[in-house]
């Protein structure tokens, strides 16, 4: 069967059953169509990239702890985890080669990417809003502003323009950064639920 008669069956059978399941879905669609699994998921794939049909999650986090045990997080995990691999390749590896080699790569990932990449998902935490390629551009640039905001702060200070001066707030802004994202990203979640929930 053509790739465009399964979609077809895919539209047909949404309009019916508008809160089937996506498992379901895939049985359904697959029967109608004598088609395997495999060519019915791309239908729905390419169905769902051209904006015909909608697949969402019915269940969406609803606090942040549940956000934080979802697979929604694994950006806010990566973002904690390289944090403190930097601190770890910094403070406690020696600092030869080869591991200065790796305290090259952590250092850049952390001064150049996620302080900005953490901005990003704060103001932006739809992620229909911002293409992939946007988004880490946009990081880069607003990495590189903030971290010259802080450096400048800290010329004022006591401490100075120093590896841990430097190491220390750059941390706490990203991972605060990053909380205040995981947050936004909750709240958008529960605020479309419950748009879904009055129009049906």
């Amino acid at each position: 069967m053509k790739e465009e008669d399964i979609q077809k069956n895919i539209i047909q059978i949404v309009h019916k059953e508008p809160g089937l399941r996506l498992q379901d879905l895939v049985s359904r669609a697959s029967k109608i169509s004598e088609a395997p699994y495999y060519l019915v998921m791309r239908a729905i794939y390419k169905l769902k990239m051209d904006g015909k049909i909608i697949l969402e999650d019915p269940n969406p986090p609803s606090s942040l702890f549940t956000y934080i045990k979802s697979h929604y997080s694994l950006w806010l995990w990566a973002v904690i985890i390289s944090i403190f691999t930097t601190m770890i390749t910094i403070y406690f590896l020696p600092q030869n080669p080869p591991f200065v080699y790796l305290r090259y790569a952590l250092g850049s990932i952390f001064v150049l990417y996620l302080p900005g990449y953490s901005l990003i998902e704060a103001l932006y935490p739809k992620k229909e809003d911002l293409e992939g390629l946007e988004r880490l551009a946009i990081s880069i640039g607003l990495s590189l502003a903030l971290v010259s905001l802080v450096g400048l702060m800290l010329n004022y200070t006591p401490w100075g323009i120093r590896l841990e001066p430097i190491l220390i707030p750059l941390a706490i802004l990203t991972f605060m950064l990053a909380l205040v994202a995981a947050l936004r990203k909750v709240g958008y979640a529960q605020e479309n639920q419950s748009l879904h929930s009055r129009i049906e």
